[in-house]
């Protein structure tokens, strides 16, 4: 499928899909409308119009004048300065993202960036070969794409077919011949918010299936411990005003209800521990965080985000240079989702923690084999516990941790970009987390052979998990199964419930 960028913006999901290796293509009228974005500054260059990072410097430099013939330099220097990422490469999935959200903004039509500029990027994006692009180094946005444009240019690396590449060497690959850069493209290649926007697009995408699992893990678990389902029931939870609550309890009892374990439990307990019962509050929560930020992710990616803007018509051309660059929106958004899903992971680790506890679960102590010359799950739960804890550092909000930079003309930072960052590390924790407690709520499974039988589901579930992994019986590391269970879940969907 290809997706193609039209009069209207890219959503969240289509830009999800260009991430995930779908090709992009730019509709005619995209096209005209970035044209005519160039003609502005084209006009304004040649009318000597005072325009931010067209004929002057950057940041505190922002009040001196650079004249026609400086200007291409300007935007060659702004690549080079800029490109000041440290640490380990994104991956390709980051990269195309942060891509896919700059070319989307581009073709608002208010950057003025030659048509070859764009058509360049999307050239790399669809033949996937790749700028290198250290993941740290942003306060809110600059450094990201601006390892990316260096390869436009020719500079900096690319990875292409297994291969890491200098710049022009990737170009050369492709056919292609290094840009040289005139006003404003310099800066128009680094600001912005496609960083923050790209990545935020990856975390809505993996928090979505992310919860999906984790409802149907849930659900496992919840059987082993013979919970009481009158938890989820309809009438009960509509009386709490929530979309996400309405949706998991309803998920949760489909996934349930033919339950003969859970049958043969009814009257057995008043309630619940509060990690059991509160599934589709959690949960539900969770999502109605994920709705809103998807929300947000959209409304950024309508938006225009440079700094500068240009519009009006080629006889009356107009600059903008306000703030519209400063992504305090999504980066609020981003700190919300991840510590909403923190949320859903403790309290997966609490059901572990359960599954594993002989003193409620009724089962062999750390769901060994053989208790004593077998650990279990005992370790694998400190693991949980660790993942938990870190979660809790990244779910700190990015967004207030302010700072000041550029000779104090930008005194006050969103940091967007890590906030986005820390909640796909957040997110892979919690990933692993569920995980640990779908592995042992499967062990939990093959130490109740007999009694009334399972739901549907999660018998289905429990035979997914065991094409995938064996009995575990101290035999083999865990932690390999772990990653293993964990690759399965970031690759595939969750079981579809049936309706």
């Amino acid at each position: 499928m290809t997706v193609i960028r039209s009069e209207r913006p890219l959503d969240w999901r289509e830009l999800a899909a260009v991430a995930g290796g779908e090709a992009l293509e730019l509709s005619a009228d995209t096209r005209e409308r970035i044209a005519a974005a160039r003609v502005l500054v084209d006009t304004i260059v040649e009318r000597g119009m005072r325009a931010y990072g067209v004929n002057t410097g950057v940041g505190a430099l922002c009040d001196v004048i650079i004249g026609p013939s400086q200007q291409s330099a300007l935007s060659h220097n702004i690549l080079m300065s800029h490109a000041v990422g440290v640490g380990t490469p994104l991956g390709a999935a980051e990269t195309r993202a942060i891509m896919a959200a700059a070319i989307n903004n581009y073709a608002h039509g208010y950057s003025g960036v030659r048509l070859d500029i764009v058509e360049r990027l999307v050239a790399l994006l669809n033949a996937d070969c790749l700028p290198e692009v250290p993941a740290h180094g942003s306060v809110g946005y600059l450094t990201h794409m601006a390892h990316i444009a260096l390869v436009c240019a020719g500079a900096g690396y690319a990875h292409y077919r297994g291969e890491r590449l200098a710049g022009a060497e990737a170009l050369r690959r492709l056919g292609l011949e290094p840009l040289m850069l005139q006003a404003k493209e310099g800066l128009s290649l680094v600001n912005g918010t496609p960083c923050v926007t790209g990545l935020a697009v990856l975390a809505l995408a993996r928090a979505e299936r992310l919860l999906d699992w984790a409802d149907a893990v849930a659900a496992l678990s919840f059987e082993d411990l013979r919970g009481q389902l009158a938890a989820f029931d309809a009438n009960a939870l509509a009386l709490r005003a929530s979309p996400g609550l309405a949706a998991v309890g309803a998920r949760l009892h489909a996934m349930l209800a033919d339950s003969g374990v859970l049958a043969a439990a009814v009257g057995a307990r008043t309630q619940d521990a509060l990690s059991l019962r509160t599934i589709p509050h959690v949960h539900g929560a969770a999502r109605d965080v994920l709705a809103t930020t998807a929300d947000v992710v959209d409304r950024e990616l309508a938006a225009v985000t440079d700094n500068p803007i240009v519009s009006g018509t080629p006889d009356a051309p107009r600059v903008h240079s306000q703030a519209h660059a400063v992504g305090a929106s999504i980066a609020l958004a981003m700190d919300s989702l991840a510590v909403a899903i923190a949320q859903v992971a403790a309290m997966a680790e609490r059901r572990l923690d359960r599954l594993v506890n002989p003193l409620v679960s009724g089962m062999p102590a750390f769901l060994a084999q053989q208790s004593g010359t077998c650990s279990g799950f005992m370790i694998a739960q400190y693991t949980a516990v660790s993942l938990v804890a870190q979660n809790r550092r990244l779910a700190a909000p990015a967004s207030l941790d302010g700072g000041v930079t550029s000779g104090l003309q930008e005194d006050h930072l969103c940091h967007a970009t890590p906030a986005a960052l820390k909640a796909l590390e957040l997110l892979d924790n919690s990933a692993r987390i569920v995980a640990i407690e779908w592995l042992a709520a499967a062990q939990a499974c093959d130490l109740q052979t007999s009694g009334p039988a399972r739901s549907r589901y999660t018998g289905g579930l429990w035979r997914r998990l065991r094409e995938v992994v064996a009995t575990y019986r101290d035999d083999r590391p865990l932690g390999e199964d772990i990653e293993r269970v964990f690759r399965l879940m970031r690759e595939t969907s969750a079981p579809a419930v049936a309706a």
